[in-house]
């Protein structure tokens, strides 16, 4: 079983690195960009396709020119920034049949013919040049004045072969396979597997975060090689950047009805050269041209050129064939759209497992926590929802500050970030809340964090990765995160400030996570500490692509080849991983097994009715000295807590301290009674379902105030009267 899943996933991913047959092999080129800063010709159109099969290079050329007179080419062919060929070109050679260049005549120029190549130059070219994925080569042409040698005009084509490592297949199986890891880890801990869940989940998690890391680098303003652009292309659905058709009409429609402009590049091509930004420019991106406005007035650039430059996030919503305007508004919508989705999932597999039991098709005591507390449990998955949304919204949103796509969408983007920062801002104290209640009743930050099922489904998702005593670590984490997207999202116009920028923060969480090691278990700690140097070692390379050194066109030719290819590796390794780790979730009996217990004991504190009867969870609770108080005050996990003054809360942990420190154990009584187990809890009958522990009431205080007014017999009377769970009394939940 596991050995096909992995062996499709091989498969689908090495496809983006295998080069593709085609019946019939071609080149093309479909922009001339400038190659000097004052050059006296540039192109509004330029179409070229050469057939090695026929032999033919046609060509449709429209551009402007300030030249006059009879002048001569040099044609240069750079392959990953080696020059492959030069050769020198007279326009008025009649075997060229090129019109309109002998004698070059200033105002508009339109070229479109087709001529014949010869087997000469047929022979000169290696024939892996038609098959190798994202091709990195480019003509360049150089016009000189005839008579007196000066250059006058520098242009190059981008080449390509239609080969690229940029597949949909590749976003589907990522994708899939991220989405199995969360589906495994719930079904997991639905079961009681909770030791499973959590490393499932674990490694899900941070396998989504790397594809956000990839998506990220592909949305830095800095140049890139045609190879790492595509790579990164692929990851961009996990930022919510995918074409949907109504989707796009229905941005254009709330822009303009919010008083927005939209832009009309993908709609013009035939009309202007929409330049994406790669890293075969020579001359600084000021030089090229500015970033235009939204209007379509705007779309000149300041040589009142038709020519707009895309850099950045707008180069990744162009290959994505979204309009420059509808990129925030696609990615918000695809958040919203998948906060609802997993809404109604739950919801409906409540439904589901309520009807499979009524109907007899599944037993009574399967998934019965999550039937009892479903809401709490949603709540949960809604934070986790949010955590995986939030590097998305923060760098769109905060990009969209910065472009002011209409007045309607501005809002959006400032009532996203505040209320995603405060929803995890306020989680993360609670957190950090309980933790030092349970240090300072416990001497353990994990009994409190573990012991109470609501808590556990509520907050969970933002410790449970972390050994107890790491509890804090998502702070420092959502940090980098809101600061990598701060860099992003602000800094389209400066790419060497991203990429200094970036470096430091990723070297920053990979001495932060080698060093303090967060995460559950070693294994867990391992891979995330792959992720982390992987992301640093990419930010190396992104700053080498940003130009800073100005590092020969080879070297960064070949830095983009070796980037593809590691983390083309380390991608497939990583699926590989969470695809096994989730089929053992799913399709074994006792997958916990493959586990070591956690050192924070957090195994002895996590409750599962799916695994406990209540005579054995009577003996466990014992067995954690719980029952030793009990306070029919709130919970700690309530949310008005937050209301009680500071005061309030010193003077009850300070007394929660004092009894749980100075506690005296009654002398041993009897814990058998008439008609009770003999653990002390009442008999059950047989087939009964184990009790939930949601949406009970806090029991009466036991009689002798904080002492231990009552043995197990005590317990199982109030467990049976009140329906209240065991472990919440003197854990410091009651408070």
């Amino acid at each position: 079983m596991f050995g096909s899943l992995s062996k499709s996933a091989t498969l689908l991913l090495a496809a983006a690195a295998i080069p593709f047959s085609s019946a019939e092999r071609i080149i093309t080129s479909s922009s001339l960009n400038p190659c000097q800063s004052n050059s006296s010709f540039t192109a509004t159109l330029f179409k070229v396709a050469f057939t090695p099969n026929n032999r033919s290079l046609g060509y449709d050329i429209e551009g402007m020119s300030t030249i006059s007179g009879r002048v001569m080419a040099e044609l240069e062919l750079l392959v990953y920034g080696y020059s492959a060929l030069k050769q020198t070109i007279n326009p008025c050679d009649k075997s060229l049949d090129v019109e309109g260049l002998c004698p070059m005549n200033a105002g508009k120029i339109e070229i479109n013919s087709n001529f014949p190549i010869s087997a000469d130059v047929m022979s000169k070219i290696p024939g892996v040049a038609y098959t190798i994925p994202d091709l990195d080569a480019k003509v360049r042409i150089r016009i000189n004045d005839a008579t007196t040698k000066q250059p006058i005009a520098c242009v190059e084509a981008l080449l390509s072969n239609g080969h690229s490592v940029d597949q949909k297949a590749v976003a589907w199986v990522t994708a899939i396979i991220g989405g199995l890891g969360l589906v495994a880890s719930a079904v997991a801990s639905g079961l009681g597997h909770t030791n499973t869940a959590a490393h499932v989940a674990s490694n899900a998690m941070s396998l989504f975060g790397y594809f956000q890391s990839q998506a990220l680098l592909g949305m830095m303003a800095v140049p890139l090689p045609p190879v790492v652009a595509s790579w990164t292309q692929n990851f961009q659905w996990s930022m919510g950047i995918i074409r949907v058709g109504f989707l796009q009409r229905l941005a254009t429609w709330y822009q303009r009805a919010t008083g927005g402009t939209p832009t009309t590049y993908l709609s013009q091509l035939s009309a202007i050269s929409v330049e994406v930004q790669k890293r075969s420019l020579d001359i600084a991106p000021r030089a090229l041209g500015r970033l235009l406005s939204r209007s379509n007035a705007g779309a000149l650039d300041v040589a009142n050129q038709n020519r707009v430059v895309l850099r950045g996030i707008e180069r990744v919503g162009f290959r994505a064939h979204i309009e420059e305007s509808n990129i925030f508004f696609t990615g918000y919508a695809f958040f919203i759209f998948f906060v609802i989705f997993v809404t109604l999932g739950v919801i409906a597999f409540k439904f589901l497992c309520e009807g499979l039991v009524k109907a007899g098709k599944m037993k009574s005591d399967q998934f019965v926590d999550f039937r009892n507390g479903w809401q709490t449990v949603l709540k949960g998955i809604m934070f986790r929802v949010i955590l995986i949304g939030f590097p998305q919204m923060m760098v769109l949103s905060f990009w969209e500050l910065t472009q002011r796509d209409s007045a309607g969408e501005v809002v959006l983007a400032i009532f996203t970030l505040v209320t995603m920062i405060c929803i995890l801002g306020w989680a993360s104290s609670k957190v950090i809340r309980i933790a030092q209640r349970s240090i300072a009743m416990h001497k353990n930050p994990a009994y409190i964090l573990y012991s109470d099922p609501v808590s556990l489904n509520k907050w969970g998702f933002l410790y449970v990765q972390f050994k107890a005593a790491a509890y804090y670590f998502i702070v420092p984490l959502l940090f980098y995160t809101l600061i990598k997207a701060m860099f992003i999202g602000l800094s389209q116009k400066h790419g060497v400030v991203q990429a200094i920028a970036l470096v430091l923060i990723e070297a920053a969480l990979l001495i932060g996570v080698a060093v303090m090691r967060p995460y559950m278990d070693k294994r867990t700690n391992g891979f995330n500490i792959a992720i982390a140097a992987i992301n640093f070692v990419g930010a190396i390379f992104f700053l080498v692509f940003s130009n800073v050194f100005n590092a020969p066109g080879m070297v960064t030719g070949v830095m983009g080849v070796i980037f593809f290819i590691y983390n083309a590796v380390f991608a497939l390794v990583l699926l590989l991983m969470v695809l096994v780790s989730s089929g053992f979730a799913l399709f074994t009996k006792n997958p916990d097994t493959r586990y070591q217990p956690m050192r924070d004991d957090r195994g002895s504190f996590i409750k599962s009715q799916t695994q406990l009867t209540t005579e054995l969870d009577a003996l466990g609770a014992t067995a954690r000295g719980e029952g030793k108080g009990t306070h029919p005050q709130s919970r700690i996990d309530d949310d008005d807590d937050s209301f009680t003054s500071s005061e309030q809360q010193r003077q009850m942990a300070a007394k929660e301290g004092g009894f749980t420190e100075h506690y005296q154990p009654a002398p041993p009584r009897s814990p058998v009674e008439p008609g009770m187990t003999p653990y002390g809890a009442p008999p059950r009958s047989p087939g009964a379902a184990p009790p939930s522990y949601y949406g009970r009431q806090s029991p009466a205080p036991s009689q002798g105030g904080y002492g231990r007014a009552g043995s197990l017999r005590n317990e199982g009377q109030y467990r049976s009267a009140n329906n209240s769970s065991p472990w919440q009394r003197g854990a410091g939940y009651d408070h």
